[in-house]
């Protein structure tokens, strides 16, 4: 009973990926882990492109839809050492550990390319004809000292992406 009470204070309810405040305790373990061994790490923000139209045109019950299938495409294309988080409404979080700007850079196309392969229902009426994100990158100790900081760039760079264009990768 425990084990399943905690579990259920970890994650959100819809998509079964860690909520915002596990990500939080999370992340920064894993800063003093990468600062303790000199290791590299990560952190990719994720948004749904155009999400607010999904949902004033479909529904709220179809963007649930689309938030949990793109919740089952973020935790297909990760690694299992990889930390994926709901941070919030269409927002997306990974921890990417042992993996420079670089590594996170191929990881991040990789799931951009995934999510604008996949057949979301309804796709064809978004502004583009797809459910596509918007991804942004930051890198621990070449971006930022610290989790605020690492998360305040990579949404700075998450914003970039979607100011240019959308559907791409925006490296802090």
């Amino acid at each position: 009973l425990y084990k399943e009470t905690r579990l259920l204070a970890i994650t959100d309810g819809l998509t079964g990926l860690y909520n915002h405040r596990f990500f939080t305790e999370k992340l920064n373990e894993e800063i003093n882990r990468a600062r303790r061994y000199g290791r590299p790490l990560s952190v990719i923000m994720i948004d749904i492109d155009y999400f607010k139209h999904y949902n004033d045109t479909h529904g709220h019950q179809m963007g649930d839809v689309v938030l949990m299938q793109m919740a089952e495409l973020l935790k297909k294309s990760l690694r299992n050492t990889d930390f994926v988080a709901r941070y919030g409404g269409e927002e997306f979080v990974i921890i990417l550990s042992e993996t420079d700007k670089g590594g996170a850079m191929q990881m991040a196309e990789r799931t951009r390319k995934a999510v604008e392969e996949h057949h979301f229902p309804h796709q064809d009426t978004q502004p583009e004809g797809n459910v596509t994100i918007s991804l942004g990158i930051a890198s621990l100790n070449v971006d930022a000292n610290d989790a605020d900081g690492l998360i305040k760039k990579a949404d700075d760079a998450l914003f970039r992406a979607k100011e240019s264009g959308r559907n791409r990768v925006e490296m802090a």
